[in-house]
């Protein structure tokens, strides 16, 4: 019997979304719908698992406890770039790691951007929260046209938000480290070096890999180079920006915060960012959309069929002894 276990299925929807009667019957799948927080925790539970099927980053594998895990062959994650993942630990214990196909990403992430720069500008969670309660208005909004978008990463998420920038009349402004003149006037934003882009936007968007190099690439110096009154937009990755420096900078009430990305998650129950009034949040939708999540676990079983006849695909990690294709 080959035991294979579906981690953060917080929504209940990976045995829906594909057909898992494929692997055939001498399989025993198991979903787990919250997450397994700790080491000892996930340890506990995981133990006699032969297969761990993967939601992007949301259940880190450490080699500590890739080696409490002695049945397990086979990991499968949802999509091609994971870091969260100990490639070394797991081909030295004989498991392989296959990825699945990115999904509605490259769409989906810039729309829940918009999502929360449209949250921002008209108060829309508060005043929502308001009608339901049986009240009335009582914000008074902000208009996108004339602002100036700063993109912080003009890949291919960030390239996506520039058009939607300018059928809302913004102005759009962008930096990374790589950034050319040449590629930032091909997707239509203007380069400027990364203090002009904090003193100049009305709204900073966040669209880089996460890295050491870019690890709290917003830190206090540019939170503080902020305009009063400015918004962060983060969609990538928590710890690109210092977390501690954005609460405090949240607390002065000087600037505005949407996020869907933190350092930790799931985001703890006591965390001061759950009662800052200057912010909307929402839990790393970014890529939550049926479309994606059905091709993400398509792609799963098919991973698990193809491991099971012996010429695994998608592979990111294997043994010198296990074929890849």
């Amino acid at each position: 019997m080959l035991r294979i276990a579906i981690l953060d299925d917080y929504q209940d929807v990976a045995l829906t979304l594909a057909d898992w009667a494929l692997l055939g019957d001498d399989c025993e799948i198991v979903r787990f719908g919250r997450n397994l927080a700790s080491e000892d925790e996930a340890a506990g539970a995981l133990a006699g698992f032969d297969v761990l099927c993967l939601m992007r980053e949301r259940m880190p594998l450490s080699a500590a406890l890739i080696e409490r895990l002695p049945a397990l062959r086979l990991i499968v994650v949802t999509g091609a770039r994971v870091r969260t993942i100990d490639m070394e630990a797991a081909v030295a214990r004989g498991i392989t790691v296959c990825h699945t196909h990115a999904g509605e990403s490259a769409h989906a992430t810039p729309e829940i951007a918009w999502g929360l720069i449209l949250s921002l500008a008209r108060s829309i969670p508060e005043e929502h929260a308001r009608i339901r309660a049986g009240g009335w208005q009582h914000t008074v909004g902000t208009v996108l046209g004339g602002k100036t978008l700063g993109l912080v990463g003009l890949g291919k998420l960030g390239g996506r938000m520039v058009p939607i920038a300018k059928a809302f009349g913004m102005e759009v402004i962008a930096w990374s480290q790589n950034l050319t003149d040449a590629r930032a006037a091909e997707a239509g934003a203007r380069r400027v070096d990364k203090e002009t882009l904090f003193r100049e936007a009305d709204v900073v968007s966040l669209h880089l890999i996460l890295g050491e190099r870019s690890r709290h690439t917003v830190s206090a110096a540019e939170l503080g180079q902020m305009k009063q009154g400015a918004w962060l937009i983060n969609t990538a990755r928590g710890p690109l920006v210092d977390e501690a420096a954005l609460v405090e900078g949240l607390r002065q009430g000087r600037i505005k915060a949407g996020l869907d990305v933190f350092d930790i998650e799931p985001l703890p129950a006591d965390h001061p960012l759950r009662t800052m009034p200057n912010t909307v949040l929402t839990p790393h939708l970014g890529y939550v959309t049926e479309g994606a999540y059905a091709a993400f676990y398509r792609d799963t079983v098919d991973n698990i069929r193809a491991w099971r006849d012996g010429a695994p695909v998608r592979v990111l990690a294997a043994p010198k002894t296990e074929e890849r294709t």
